[in-house]
C-alpha cells in the first residue's frame, strides 16, 4: 500500500503517464502554474515532484534569457521520461523533504499536484521557501476533493467493488488535500506572506472509456495491483456503467477542480 499511496508508478507507468495522462489532465495547468508563480525572463525556477516534467518544460522557454528551470522528483521512472523529453533542464532526484539547494537558490518554486504524496508536507513546504529568495513566488497544486470530481469517485467506487481497498486507495490518494481549508492551513507556520488559495475549474478528457481506464490503471500505481484479467474485467464494467461521463462523439469528459496555493516569501 505504501507505494501506492505515495504515487510511485515503474518505468513501464511513467510511459503510460507521459503519453496518456499529460494530454488527459496535466498540461492544461501547466499555463496556470506559471501564472500563479508569476514567472518571467530571468527568473530561476524549480518544480517539485516534477513528475515527467510538464511544467518544468512548460516553463523553460519563457524564463529566457538569463533563467534556468530545475525538474526534481524523487521518483526516477518519471525522471528517466523527462531527461528524454527535454534535455535542457536539469533534472534531479531528490525527496521534496530534503531539496539539495543552498539557501535563496530560486526566484520561484513549483508544485503540481504532488505535495498529496510528500511522505512530511510541512517538512517539504519549509523546504521549498527555504530555497526561495526573499521576494519569490511560490505556486502549489492539489485536487479538490473526490466528491466535487465526479468521474474519479464513480471509478474508485468501481475499483473498490471489483478489487477492495488497496485498488481503490490507490486512486484516492490524489484527493487527499480536497479541503481548502485544510490544504492551506499546511503554510500558516512558514516565512510567506500574502498567502491565499484558489480553487480552479478543469476538464478531464480521454478519448474512451477503455483510454480513460488504460490510462488509470497502466499509467499509475495500480498497475502492479491488476494483472491482465482483472484489467479486463473493469474496462467491461466501466464501458457499462460510467456511460454518463461519455459524450456523444464517444470522449469522456468530466469535472476535475484543483486548489492552487500562492504566497511570496517575506
Amino acid at each position: 500500500m505504501e507505494q501506492q499511496v505515495k504515487g510511485q508508478v515503474s518505468s513501464d507507468a511513467a510511459e503510460v503517464y507521459e503519453e496518456f495522462f499529460l494530454p488527459a489532465l496535466f498540461q492544461p495547468w501547466a499555463e496556470r502554474m506559471t501564472e500563479a508563480a508569476r514567472i518571467t525572463p530571468g527568473d530561476r525556477v524549480l518544480d517539485v515532484a516534477c513528475g515527467t516534467g510538464v511544467v518544468a518544460r512548460f516553463v523553460v522557454d519563457r524564463v529566457q534569457p538569463g533563467g534556468a528551470v530545475v525538474g526534481l522528483d524523487v521518483n526516477e521512472g518519471m525522471l528517466a521520461v523527462a531527461r528524454r523529453k527535454a534535455p535542457g533542464v536539469e533534472w534531479i532526484e531528490s525527496a521534496a523533504e530534503a531539496l539539495p539547494f543552498g539557501d535563496a537558490a530560486f526566484d520561484a518554486v513549483v508544485s503540481q499536484f504532488g505535495i498529496m504524496f510528500f511522505d512530511d508536507r510541512r517538512q517539504a513546504i519549509r523546504e521549498m521557501v527555504r530555497v526561495l529568495q526573499p521576494g519569490g513566488r511560490l505556486a502549489v497544486a492539489a485536487w479538490d476533493s473526490l466528491d466535487r470530481t465526479p468521474g474519479y469517485a464513480a471509478m474508485v467506487t468501481l475499483l473498490q467493488r471489483l478489487f477492495g481497498d488497496e485498488a481503490a486507495e490507490s486512486l484516492r490518494a490524489p484527493f487527499s488535500l480536497g479541503d481548502p481549508d485544510a490544504f492551506l492551513a499546511l503554510f500558516a507556520d512558514s516565512d510567506l506572506a500574502d498567502l491565499r488559495v484558489t480553487t480552479h475549474n478543469g476538464t478531464a478528457r480521454f478519448p474512451s472509456i477503455a483510454s480513460w481506464v488504460y490510462t488509470d490503471i497502466k499509467g499509475w500505481t495500480a498497475a502492479d495491483l491488476i494483472d491482465d484479467d482483472g484489467f479486463e474485467r473493469l474496462v467491461t464494467a466501466a464501458e457499462e456503467e460510467l456511460q454518463r461521463f461519455v459524450t456523444p462523439d464517444g470522449t469522456v469528459v468530466f469535472d476535475i477542480p484543483a486548489h492552487i496555493v500562492t504566497a511570496t516569501k517575506l
